[in-house]
């Protein structure tokens, strides 16, 4: 059984993998040129909270997973959420960094804040441990949205013509 704990452990860690990619040349580049927050973390700072945060989500979604005997029909909602938002997740850094798209991956990150919630209820009758291993994950996408509404706001766009 120690397998499914490892596969569903490390699974969200290769979006981080593609996301690091991504933002490994544009943190050097393009991020600096931007206007950002005082408040804002430092860059050394990311890799080590989203290297715990992708842990801690994929063993919640491990513990739903037992819980629910596997990739049952009680299992559909709860973990159908989960696989959303972790879609949504990895959808953000190629909208943010390689796109360069403020206000998109604002928007993009209101609707992952919105359906880590969802994910969060959906597993609180399941297993309150799971739950509770999103919460750091929650409380930092509330900081990073904050962080990217003020960069979008700071940084207008330029129009395409």
């Amino acid at each position: 059984m120690w397998m499914p704990m490892l596969g569903m452990t490390a699974l969200p860690h290769l979006g981080g993998l593609y996301g690091g990619y991504i933002t490994r040349k544009e943190v050097k580049t393009w991020y600096p040129t931007l206007q950002k927050p005082s408040w804002r973390p430092p860059n050394v700072a990311f890799p080590i909270v989203w290297t715990c945060l992708y842990t801690g989500m994929g063993y919640g979604s491990y513990l739903v997973w037992k819980e629910l005997g596997g990739f049952t029909e009680d299992a559909l909602v709860p973990l159908g959420l989960y696989g959303l938002q972790l879609a949504l997740n990895w959808a953000w850094t190629p909208i943010f960094f390689g796109a360069h798209k403020l206000k998109w991956a604002f928007i993009e990150i209101v609707l992952l804040t919105g359906t880590v919630g969802a994910t969060m209820v959906s597993w609180y009758a399941i297993s309150r441990t799971a739950t509770l291993l999103m919460m750091p994950y929650l409380s930092w996408l509330c900081l990073a949205t904050s962080l990217n509404y003020c960069i979008w706001r700071d940084n207008p766009e330029e129009k395409e013509d």
